[in-house]
């Protein structure tokens, strides 16, 4: 049994910092690549950053420059350092890991979302 398990979300003014973290529980070895997602009411899921095991990253353009991702592969945690915070920003957070059970396939996990809140 796995779970991605978020903190660090809240209320912050816009050009605040907010630190987010995912912690896996279970039986984990290691997962390869993390990251996390975001979903504003009314729109679709979509990208913030993502991490490899091998710590490249990618971060959406959106956010570039503001945020920046990180983990510890031993502990199989991962942090989203968000900083300059704009309204826009806004969104339910979602911690996303992939696991690899084979060279053919992946099992993915989702935390249950944590709330992230920029005001003007």
């Amino acid at each position: 049994q796995v779970q991605l398990v978020e903190s660090g979300g809240g209320l912050v003014q816009a050009g605040g910092s907010l630190r987010l973290s995912c912690a896996a529980s279970g039986s984990i070895f290691s997962f390869n690549t993390m990251g996390w997602y975001r979903q504003a009411p009314g729109e679709q899921r979509e990208l913030v950053a993502v991490i490899t095991a091998g710590g490249s990253t990618n971060h959406a353009e959106s956010v570039k420059g503001r945020f920046t991702l990180s983990r510890d592969n031993a502990k199989n945690t991962m942090s989203l350092q968000m900083n300059s915070l704009k309204p826009e920003d806004t969104a339910v957070y979602y911690c996303y890991a992939e696991l690899p059970t084979s060279s053919w396939s992946i099992r993915r996990y989702w935390g249950q979302g944590t709330q992230v809140t920029v005001s003007s």
